[in-house]
């Protein structure tokens, strides 16, 4: 095997060459790199931005529920839910599953926020002293997130801003709300005390959860003690989500017993299917997208790539008259449209990321959070998309140009040298 690459060297000597030689080519290869750099941009930019926008908005849902719901297996899709112990023998198990993050208990009850002029339909949702707090402290806009004490019991609520601007409500205001209890046909009113306010821009979230003690959800629904909802489950990767649900639903079967109370494990992919289906539909228009442009830069290569054969052609005449073979003279071509594609792949990235680290840190181009639920353009870049990205360029864009390179065959050495 030799080890000096003739085609590459001649190559190099043609691409990095500097003179009236290139002058005819020089516009169409100019184009060719600019469709290149500018498709790469946008195809960067294009997943940084939907998977980004996936992201912020599962990252939203799963803040009000976490990534699996363990409750009743009698309970249906409403908010009056079927109590169960507090106290389960599995819940040590659970929090040893690699990748479980969290598990909290909650309870809920459907009610009526009055004020002088306004009614209006909410959740109560009770949190326990072991609620994570990190979602809505990141999305609190004024006052400050209350304690939970398992002695204790608080006044306290959080409601969002949304919920604010329809009542005309503020920090420190009394919160009116009515309860109907289903079995006894009672009214229940409950004052409580705005001691936050926070905005997720999640409207449909944002304008039907009120967060409260636990302990008053259970006064309102007459439980005991250690009765709740449910518990929710969150975990560190959502990709594990199927995987950590089947071992927690094998977990809770293996201790129930005939006459207790069973258990569902519900993800939050089953319980909100109308988000996560949409979210799920963003990834096609994705795919739609990085066939096109790549298309579109792989035609200009191609145009690229004649145009410089053709201008080669009595160079090519000379290599075959001295018994170069066909393929080594398509080997240089190749090579030389490798060299375009790398240059152009380069400012196409440097183009991308410095816009990407840009927008993800200044947050310069603004969305309408009531049609996208964010106000920001969201940008998520990782490494592995970049490579995946430009390996992906890289290997589509050759298999194109390997097409053209055969017009070198075609090519007869006696007229070639005679070209003019």
């Amino acid at each position: 095997m030799p080890l000096f690459n003739t085609e590459l060297f001649i190559a190099r000597r043609i691409f990095f060459a500097r003179g009236t030689s290139r002058k005819f080519s020089e516009s169409i290869v100019s184009f060719a790199l600019f469709g290149i750099a500018f498709g790469l941009f946008v195809m960067i930019l294009s997943v940084a931005i939907v998977t980004g926008f996936k992201k912020e908005i599962r990252n939203k849902v799963i803040g009000f529920g976490s990534h699996i719901q363990l409750v009743n297996f009698d309970s249906n899709s409403s908010y009056e839910t079927t109590p169960v112990s507090g106290n389960q023998p599995w819940l040590n198990g659970i929090r040893k599953i690699k990748g479980v993050k969290n598990i909290q208990s909650f309870a809920t009850k459907p009610g009526i926020i009055k004020t002088d002029d306004e009614i209006h339909g909410i959740v109560l949702k009770g949190v326990a002293s072991d609620f994570d707090w990190s979602f809505f402290k990141a999305n609190l806009v004024e006052g400050s997130v209350f304690s939970v004490s398992d002695s204790l019991k608080s006044d306290n609520v959080l409601i969002s801003k949304r919920v604010a601007s329809l009542l005309k409500l503020k920090v420190g205001d009394p919160l009116y709300t009515y309860f109907l209890n289903e079995e006894t046909n009672s009214q229940k009113m409950r004052k409580f005390k705005i001691c936050g306010i926070f905005s997720t821009s999640l409207e449909e979230f944002d304008q039907l959860f009120v967060l409260a003690d636990i302990s008053q959800v259970r006064k309102l629904n007459d439980w005991n003690s250690d009765q709740i909802s449910g518990f929710e489950i969150s975990i560190n990767d959502f990709s594990e989500l199927q995987t950590i649900t089947l071992q927690i639903r094998r977990l809770t079967l293996k201790y129930s017993k005939e006459d207790e109370t069973v258990l569902r494990p519900i993800t939050i992919t089953s319980k909100y299917p109308q988000i996560f289906d949409w979210l799920n539909l963003l990834d096609m228009n994705v795919w739609i997208i990085l066939g096109l442009i790549i298309l579109v830069a792989g035609f200009n290569m191609v145009s690229g790539l004649l145009i410089l054969m053709l201008e080669r052609t009595t160079m090519i005449g000379v290599l075959k008259a001295v018994g170069t073979g066909n393929w080594s003279i398509r080997k240089i071509f190749i090579y030389i449209s490798t060299f375009l594609i790398l240059r152009g792949m380069l400012w196409g990235n440097v183009a991308a990321i410095a816009f990407c680290l840009i927008q993800a840190k200044f947050g310069i181009f603004k969305l309408d959070p009531a049609s996208y639920y964010l106000n920001t353009v969201p940008i998520n870049l990782k490494i592995s998309h970049l490579l995946m990205l430009n390996a992906g360029t890289v290997f589509i864009t050759l298999l194109m140009l390997l097409v053209p390179s055969w017009y070198v065959t075609k090519i007869e050495p006696d007229k070639a040298i005679r070209f003019d």
